[in-house]
């Protein structure tokens, strides 16, 4: 197995192409390409028509995925609002390929395991890992990924949502010979691979692990009996003026999502809070809730989110061997609007794991999973790590 990665600033679109495929070339030193990931800023829509032409007539017979983003990871590098397009390529020997596109009128109305696996006609024997490219404006990326994880339940799920196009029909999807306007782009992979997921979602836990004792839907109403605004009014005064000033902006509920009362780091679901009311003091929350499940107030900022990206990265250099290539698929939120310059989430990929080929783009949302199902997040940062199957 081998990967390469490459990213161009030339404005041309055809300049681009042969300038990131020469260098992938050099990087598979030889080898065949048999996908290729390719990601384009808003600056090369005019020819996005005409891109899969391009990377079959520079990178012959591999199968082409990708989508258009607003900023554009490519050879382990982030541009953001500036012509961009990364081309990322692997050569995979012993690895089953499977393609599929979709429209929302093609998707199955309800998570019947059964149907979906129908429709996307993987067979989940294989074993596949998939790498999700969704157009959000066309697509209901929530109802994707609850009826692929009823079908695949053991496979992992990664990618991220299209992003730079306002209306639907502005963005575009890659798959194969045909740039799509609307639509999702999955590829299944099987065989010779592994695929370790990473999701970065940066936030740390203030105050204690709570179990939510009353909830409705997405409303909680009791935290440990008691009314969460009331553990708020009293959490509020013992943090730091420093995390004071987030809990103004940046307050965030965490929803442990194994069945565990242990705190775990990375496995709990990061959820907005809504809002509130004021005479039951009860909070809104962007996800639904259960009965004595395990909750926790977070805050996030630029540092809680660097240290939270470097601890999973640790962890995971620590626990296997480097891999072969990555995908990151990152929030359009992070980069240098968070860090306050770019290249902070590769360059501390590079550090911790070292200089793999790394290709991604700056998402509207990203895809991925905690604590055993698959989630559409934000503020994320979602990595696809790839190596050989263990023999």
């Amino acid at each position: 197995m081998r990967w390469a990665s490459a990213l161009s600033g030339k404005e041309q679109a055809e300049e681009a192409v042969a300038d990131a495929a020469a260098e992938v070339r050099r990087g598979l030193a030889g080898a065949a390409a048999d996908l290729v990931v390719a990601f384009v800023s808003p600056h090369h829509l005019d020819a996005s028509a005409r891109l899969p032409a391009m990377v079959e007539a520079a990178l012959p017979g591999a199968l082409l995925a990708g989508c258009t983003g607003r900023g554009i990871i490519g050879a382990g590098h982030e541009v953001e609002d500036a012509p961009a397009l990364s081309l990322t390529a692997a050569s995979l020997p012993g690895v089953r390929i499977t393609s599929f596109h979709l429209d929302q009128r093609e998707l199955p109305e309800s998570a019947d395991a059964q149907e979906w696996r129908d429709t996307i006609d993987v067979d989940p024997a294989t074993r596949p890992h998939f790498v999700l490219l969704v157009d959000p404006l066309t697509v209901d990326a929530g109802a994707l990924i609850a009826g692929l994880d009823a079908a695949y339940p053991a496979a992992s799920k990664v990618g991220g949502l299209a992003s730079g196009g306002p209306v639907p029909g502005a963005n575009r999807v890659f798959l194969g010979a045909r740039a799509h306007r609307s639509g999702l782009a999955g590829v299944a992979l099987a065989g010779n691979v592994a695929v370790e997921t990473i999701v970065a979602q940066g936030c740390r836990p203030v105050g204690k692990p709570m179990i939510a004792t009353r909830c409705q839907a997405n409303v909680l109403q009791e935290v440990d009996g008691r009314a969460p605004i009331e553990v708020l009014r009293e959490l509020y005064p013992s943090l730091s003026a420093r995390d004071q000033e987030l809990f103004r902006h940046s307050l965030f509920l965490g929803i442990e999502m194994r069945d565990s009362v242990e705190y775990r780091e990375g496995e709990l679901l990061v959820r907005n809070l809504m809002g509130m009311d004021p005479r039951t003091g009860a909070l809104v929350i962007g996800a639904a809730l259960h009965p004595m499940q395990v909750v926790q107030f977070l805050l996030r900022d630029a540092r809680t989110a660097e240290e939270d990206l470097a601890r999973l990265l640790d962890r995971s250099a620590a626990r296997v061997s480097p891999p072969r290539g990555a995908l990151l698929f990152s929030c359009l939120g992070r980069g240098a609007h968070l860090f306050g310059r770019p290249d902070h989430d590769t360059d501390l990929f590079r550090s911790k794991v070292g200089p793999v080929p790394l290709g991604g783009f700056f998402c509207n949302g990203e895809i991925g999973p905690v604590g055993g199902a698959t989630f559409l997040h934000g503020y994320t940062s979602a990595f696809a790590l790839f190596r050989e199957a263990a023999s």
